[in-house]
């Protein structure tokens, strides 16, 4: 049965949001099993982290975090708090809650300045919206954005796109949205638009407008450089990006994933973001499968900052390894 996006106020989950900015949760213990995560790496104190894509230069920008409790009204919706809590506790996370952080990606090429999502602008009050704040820390002009291009039209997705004003913060950018994902974001009415964290979405609408390149699934965005990866079941069009230099590559996986253990130890469990429960299920299943077979190196917009790492095929399931 398809689950609509309606059916959480992300108005509430802003309300619930109490992690800083620029702050991340500590380091979960070592795992006790081998089924369990290994242990991310301590987070950088710096909000805008430097690493190498082959000849490019990535840049994790921290935007922000959010909590949520343990009430499975977010998280293994339909399940129970006592299910949920028993994959945090074995993998050394505390159990009344679940934590996420918020960190677009920008990739520095020769020629260009590549931004992968917005963070969440104002949508989501003073636990989010530090994008600007990560971009200068790390000597980024909005000025030198060349390209934006967008997972999914969710507000700490799109939100940083306009200032309080309504203008665009990124006035030089070509932004670059799945055809579906497009016409749903120009559809919105306010109570869809506070239903996917997106209060001002008519002013994000006609700002985008005149910058807007929506391109159809799996496009080759920039040859050799950008290609549009289909993730369905999250929103019409939800897209994640495979950014190639050379022999290297990173896959930018959008929200096909959200918590680094529950998402990935439980792919099959239902997140009451997904628009589409079934699909996004199979879809988090298959990239598992085949991110882990081809040792695909991953950027996961939600798990603990930095967000890189692999995916890798443990005795019945998988796990996430941090770089």
């Amino acid at each position: 049965m398809n689950k609509p996006i309606a059916s959480i106020s992300f108005a509430v989950i802003a309300a619930l949001s109490l992690a800083a900015c620029s702050r991340e949760p500590a380091a979960p213990a070592a795992p006790k099993a081998e089924q369990e995560t290994p242990a991310p790496v301590q987070p950088s104190q710096t909000n805008a982290q430097s690493f190498s894509i082959g000849q490019f230069t990535g840049v994790a920008l921290l935007d922000g975090g959010l909590e949520f409790p343990n009430d499975n009204k977010t998280v293994g919706v339909g399940k129970t708090p006592e299910e949920v809590a028993q994959v945090l506790s074995a993998n050394g996370l505390p159990t009344d809650k679940i934590s996420l952080t918020i960190h677009p990606l920008l990739v520095k090429t020769t020629d260009r300045v590549l931004l992968f999502d917005t963070g969440a602008g104002a949508n989501f009050g003073p636990s989010a919206g530090g994008l600007m704040k990560s971009m200068a820390e790390g000597g980024i002009d909005a000025g030198s954005v060349t390209d934006i291009f967008i997972s999914h039209p969710h507000g700490d997705h799109v939100g940083g796109l306009v200032n309080a004003e309504g203008a665009l913060v990124f006035p030089n950018a070509t932004i670059h949205i799945a055809k579906a994902d497009w016409a749903f974001l120009q559809g919105l009415t306010a109570e869809t638009a506070a239903s996917v964290g997106l209060d001002k979405y008519e002013a994000v609408v006609a700002a985008m407008s005149p910058k807007v390149a929506a391109f159809e699934p799996n496009a080759d965005l920039l040859p050799g450089a950008v290609k549009a990866v289909e993730i369905r079941g999250h929103t019409p069009g939800h897209s994640g990006f495979l950014i190639s230099s050379g022999d290297s590559s990173l896959l930018y996986i959008g929200d096909s994933m959200h918590h680094f253990v529950v998402s990935v130890q439980k792919p099959d469990w239902t997140i009451a973001f997904d628009r589409d429960a079934p699909t996004a299920e199979k879809s988090r299943i298959e990239l598992l499968e085949k991110s882990a077979a081809s040792g695909q190196r991953i950027y996961a917009v939600h798990f603990p900052y930095p967000g890189l790492g692999k995916f890798e095929k443990r005795a019945e399931g998988f796990v996430w390894v941090a770089e």
